[in-house]
């Protein structure tokens, strides 16, 4: 423990820049320690706290720039890679793009203090269109908030953090293992039940090609489109015949859904996890004929297939 202590105070400020840098870019590494971390060498006269704060700032703005630019120039694609790194496949980039709706770029100042927004906000505000400047001051607000909220307290509480230091460093490098231990195992069980549920649903999922022939061959589909109002703002386009029916609608207006034929759905997400789960959902109440679309409206574009306009606009 006495040397991660020395290596924390003889490079410090990499660690820090570097930690913050890591989670604003989405990968499962918490920063909060170490900015309390920082704050508390700080305190301890170790550290520059200006210097800190300058830094875990700028690492910040570097990780949402690069997902702002991914949002404003690649577009909707930037939500299904989104997708594909996420913990929680698409819920959190779900439940992002309903917090961006209610409170536009405001949502900004506040993202980085809920979990599993701080990534997806940025990349949202660059799909959209949000302004550069627009964007610099709402994210840097929030990113400066965020900053101090860590590193003041460690400053301020120094002393108390020392003695907890002091008494961690009595167990050791069993300590350090533990903690990472408890790490590994969160996100293996978070990757394990994500691979379990992908693979339940790849049983019962129905190609572009097969609901093509579907409907050439006249057969009575019923389709649902349940991408949300910004997925649909994005990309204005839908399978011709689709029903748009949000994810938080489907529970309420699922008897809207004939039970005498054959239910397709199909999202946002590339790994259709919600298509999957709304399916499940649509089973429980009597729908055994439910399949969700392999690949979403992407996969059905991809294969040179028809599409329809749609015309929903979201004020933000």
């Amino acid at each position: 423990m006495d040397d991660i202590t020395q290596f924390l105070i003889r490079y410090g400020e990499l660690v820090l820049f570097v930690v913050v840098l890591a989670e604003q870019v989405g990968l499962p590494i918490p920063a909060v320690p170490v900015l309390l971390a920082a704050g508390a060498l700080a305190g301890a006269g170790k550290l520059s706290l200006p210097l800190a704060i300058v830094l875990a700032l700028i690492a910040c703005l570097l990780g949402d720039l690069l997902w702002y630019y991914l949002g404003r120039y690649r577009g909707a694609r930037v939500l299904g890679l989104l997708c594909r790194i996420s913990l929680e496949p698409d819920y959190c980039v779900r439940r992002t793009e309903n917090f961006f709706i209610r409170y536009g770029t405001k949502s900004l100042v506040i993202a980085k203090f809920i979990p599993g927004l701080s990534t997806v906000t940025p990349a949202l505000a660059g799909l959209f269109k949000t302004s550069l400047a627009q964007f610099l001051l709402y994210n840097g607000l929030g990113a400066l908030l965020w900053t101090m909220a860590f590193i003041v307290p460690g400053y301020l509480f120094s002393s108390q953090l020392e003695y907890l230091a002091e008494q961690a460093a009595r167990f050791g490098s069993s300590l350090v293992v533990l903690v990472v231990a408890a790490l590994a195992l969160y996100i293996m069980y978070k990757y394990v039940n994500r691979i379990r549920l992908l693979r339940e649903l790849r049983v019962a999922r129905i190609t572009p090609e097969e609901l093509k022939q579907m409907l050439d061959d006249g057969c009575e589909v019923a389709i649902i489109d349940l991408r949300q109002a910004l997925d649909v703002e994005a990309d204005p386009y839908t399978i011709p015949g689709a029903v748009r029916m949000a994810v938080e609608e489907l529970e309420q207006r699922h008897h809207e859904i004939p039970r005498d034929r054959d239910v397709v759905l199909f999202c946002a997400c590339p790994n259709e996890v919600t298509s999957a789960k709304m399916a499940l959902l649509l089973k429980r109440n009597g729908i055994t004929r439910v399949r969700p679309l392999v690949g979403g409206v992407e996969a059905w574009r991809a294969s040179n297939y028809s599409l329809t306009q749609l015309s929903e606009k979201v004020g933000v």
